[in-house]
């Protein structure tokens, strides 16, 4: 008898965990989250994350804080996150992490199968600057690298940056050459303009927008197929140097590591929802001149990402980019 009841226990034990389970998952965060990104302090997405973080707080109750985690073009905090097992851990993403699966050969993770991008959040377009005393549009640019191939010197956040792409993809548009130098931040990218050690900085216009307005940089184009509201003055690159159809913009997506139970994505999904229809803090985004996306749905969320990879893979071939 005793036997009996312990194999109906057995059996049973299943059922009644269950309903714990899933009373787990519906309380969760139960503990503050970590809600890491790859780049450094006062980097737009820095800035994002730490705009979103009070609101992802807020609708869970618990301590959203962000951690900056620097380094290889965002792949160290992909990592991390990779390989997060505490169920409290979320990454901001952008295009570094589809550039970084394109530029490596080879990457502690696997960018398609480690991490899931479930929300998208926002995007902006990149300018190209220089400096007060630099060249004053792109044609002049292109000019002086036309003269001087590789003599002048551009900054980005790092090599495998969504910068460092995209200042790629505007040299072969303009089919002129520079030299890269990374820098770990956009401060210390924009310091380097202002003193004379590089003469141009591709970087988010979400990023250097108060330097822009406040004269200490020029901005000689955006990269987005649009110019940007809040510098209406700024010409695309595809007017700049006729190249109709260039359009490049980084986007910003909030990714959790695979395997993430459904509920705790369904969490995830349903707070990006409701800070897309926050008015206040999309017009926070947009004064940033950042383009607030709806979060869409996990599946078209991965979708776009992986379709990204894909884009930026071409370009490395396209292009003879050198695979780090």
């Amino acid at each position: 008898m005793t036997s009996k009841i312990g194999r109906r226990g057995a059996l049973a034990l299943p059922a009644l965990l269950l309903p714990l389970a899933a009373r787990a998952q519906a309380a969760w965060p139960d503990r503050p989250v970590r809600f890491i990104q790859g780049f450094g302090a006062g980097g737009t997405t820095d800035i994002v994350a730490r705009l979103l973080a009070p609101s992802m707080s807020a609708a869970w109750g618990q301590p959203v804080v962000v951690e900056n985690r620097p380094g290889a073009g965002g792949t160290l905090a992909a990592n991390t996150l990779a390989r997060a097992n505490d169920g409290h851990t979320l990454m901001l993403l952008n295009n570094g992490f589809a550039v970084s699966a394109a530029l490596y050969r080879t990457l502690p993770y696997d960018p398609r199968a480690d991490i899931e991008p479930v929300a998208m959040v926002a995007s902006t377009g990149l300018v190209i600057l220089a400096g007060p005393n630099g060249p004053k549009d792109m044609a002049e640019l292109v000019a002086q690298a036309k003269a001087r191939p590789d003599a002048i010197n551009f900054a980005t956040v790092g090599v495998g940056s969504t910068q460092h792409f995209v200042a790629e993809a505007v040299q072969g548009a303009g089919g002129f050459r520079m030299t890269h130098v990374p820098y770990r931040g956009t401060p210390a990218a924009i310091v380097a303009l202002r003193n004379g050690e590089v003469q141009v900085v591709a970087e988010t216009a979400s990023a250097v927008l108060g330097q822009i307005r406040g004269g200490e940089v020029r901005a000689l184009a955006i990269t987005s197929g649009q110019r940007s509201p809040l510098l209406p003055e700024v010409p695309t690159v595809a007017e700049s140097l006729g190249q109709p159809g260039f359009d490049i913009v980084t986007w910003y997506a909030i990714g959790v590591p695979a395997g993430t139970p459904p509920a705790v994505v369904q969490r995830i999904t349903a707070m990006a929802q409701a800070m897309h229809g926050n008015a206040e803090l999309q017009a926070r985004l947009g004064a940033l001149g950042l383009t607030p996306r709806a979060p869409g749905t996990p599946a078209e969320t991965r979708a776009a990402v992986h379709a990204e990879m894909a884009r930026w893979a071409e370009v490395v071939e396209r292009t003879n980019m050198e695979r780090q």
